[in-house]
């Protein structure tokens, strides 16, 4: 791919609003691996090669397990591998991510009562939010994958 803008030199002033939403992210409550399994599955739905060579790395890390990472984009198929509370937010993430489909659902939104309270369901919605204004700034920019 070719070389196309790089927005921290260009634009400093929005790469760093952008990078002020990921200060605040590093302050909500939830959990490191809740985080990542929010930005993979995001970065799956928008084909973002540059977040999720990222984020998978930053999930094992984490302690996150090879097979919940493989098994993320079919997550519905092995709930036995996530807890309620993930269910709930690869839900949120993925009708947060595909807005123009039916938007968040009252039925996930529901659920999410249940299980959060209206902080950290906020917090999802903005963590859903960030990591899908980055993978369009990587995609756009065809920010190259890490070695």
């Amino acid at each position: 791919m070719s070389a196309r803008v790089n927005i921290a030199a260009t634009e400093a002033a929005g790469y760093k609003a952008m990078m002020g939403l990921e200060g605040y992210l590093q302050t909500i409550s939830l959990n490191p691996i809740q985080k990542e399994l929010i930005k993979i599955r995001a970065s799956q739905i928008n084909g973002c090669a540059f977040c999720l060579d990222m984020h998978t790395k930053d999930a094992a890390k984490y302690g996150e397990t090879p097979q919940r990472i493989y098994l993320l984009n079919a997550w519905r198929e092995a709930l036995e591998l996530y807890t309620e509370e993930e269910q709930v937010l690869l839900a949120m993430t993925e009708e947060i991510t595909l807005i123009s489909q039916k938007g968040l659902t009252e039925e996930t939104y529901y659920k999410a009562k249940q299980l959060f309270d209206e902080n950290q369901i906020a917090q999802i919605i903005m963590a859903v939010v960030t990591i899908n204004g980055w993978n369009r700034i990587a995609i756009s920019t065809h920010m190259p994958i890490g070695k």
